[in-house]
């Protein structure tokens, strides 16, 4: 699915058309970020559509989105509506010749997708038909798959699932996290970018229809994503806790506390006398727990109210003696 290599060659009077062209974009967090610089340091863009303001953290204080700050460092106009199904018209005022969108975080309606000449384009952080929705990057390695990729495509009515411009594959090594995943993804996006933007605007795209009964869906993360079954198998459990690892975090309950699992791994040890979410034995980089069908070694942590912390300095605060045999749950 290669259809940019003939776009190298580009007259400069295009690439002067181009830079004249109104561009709208939105998006709201970091993984956006490289596609606004992107579109920042070769072309014309008129406005930035993100997210509100929101409070983060303990302290609630109200920050902006990372689209924002980098927008605002470029002195562009930042629209923030609460709800673009009603306040599209801001947009359509600024008479925008594309929309680009990556991780916007609201549905556009059919008047705004209707209105650029060259269509609406999304950035897509899966190889689609594959994980459309908001958290493909979580549920690819929590689902197990072994790929995923950028998709970029022309937007539609549906949830992510417009006709494919391009793709970039990306392998799910074994020890990724939503984390290294998401640092991975973001940085090939621009690029990919940039080199269909030429064709789009030229109007010389191979458009690729998705087939919908390949489709997977990859819905937000839920609180009861988080929370750890100790029954499930010990290569479910471990895909929780590394597809979680960045944000939210899985977690069990130790003492009536909530205790998040960072990071774990799998071993081979089998324990059938003892119960699910049962602390097997100490290790020198953690301790392990009783699972589905194995154990997982947990390395590390963070107790409510606690820093997040290597397993083994959580073990220097507790009667380790004690801590053997310890139900989790």
């Amino acid at each position: 699915m290669n259809n940019i290599d003939e776009m190298e060659n580009m007259d400069v009077s295009e690439i002067k058309v181009e830079k004249e062209l109104n561009i709208v974009f939105m998006g709201t967090p970091s993984f956006a970020t490289p596609i606004l610089q992107t579109l920042l340091d070769n072309y014309n863009v008129r406005a930035v559509v993100t997210q509100p303001d929101k409070p983060v953290g303990r302290s609630g204080e109200v920050v902006p989105s990372a689209v924002k700050k980098l927008a605002l460092e470029h002195n562009l106009l930042v629209l923030q509506p609460k709800n673009m199904k009603a306040e599209y018209k801001e947009v359509l005022a600024l008479e925008p010749d594309i929309i680009i969108t990556c991780a916007y975080g609201q549905i556009l309606p059919q008047e705004l997708l209707a209105y650029p000449r060259y269509g609406c384009i999304n950035v897509h952080a899966s190889l689609l038909p594959k994980l459309r929705g908001g958290a493909p990057i979580h549920r690819a390695i929590m689902n197990g798959y072994n790929k995923t990729g950028i998709t970029i495509m022309y937007m539609n009515e549906g949830l992510d699932s417009g006709d494919i411009i391009a793709q970039e594959e990306v392998i799910i090594e074994d020890n990724d996290t939503a984390s290294t995943l998401h640092n991975k993804l973001k940085v090939i996006g621009g690029p990919l970018l940039l080199k269909v933007l030429p064709n789009i605007f030229n109007d010389t795209v191979n458009r690729i229809k998705q087939n919908d009964d390949e489709a997977t869906f990859a819905s937000n993360i839920k609180p009861e994503d988080e929370k750890i079954n100790f029954e499930r198998s010990k290569r479910e459990i471990y895909n929780q806790i590394r597809g979680l690892n960045g944000w939210p975090g899985a977690y069990c309950f130790i003492g009536g506390k909530r205790l998040k699992i960072w990071s774990a791994y799998v071993t081979d040890n089998v324990f059938p006398e003892k119960l699910y979410g049962e602390v097997t034995e100490l290790y020198k980089d953690g301790f392990g727990i009783k699972v589905g069908n194995g154990e997982i070694v947990v390395t590390e942590v963070q107790l409510e109210g606690k820093a997040r912390m290597k397993a083994i300095n959580f073990l220097n605060g507790i009667d380790k003696n004690s801590f053997v045999g310890k139900v989790l749950g």
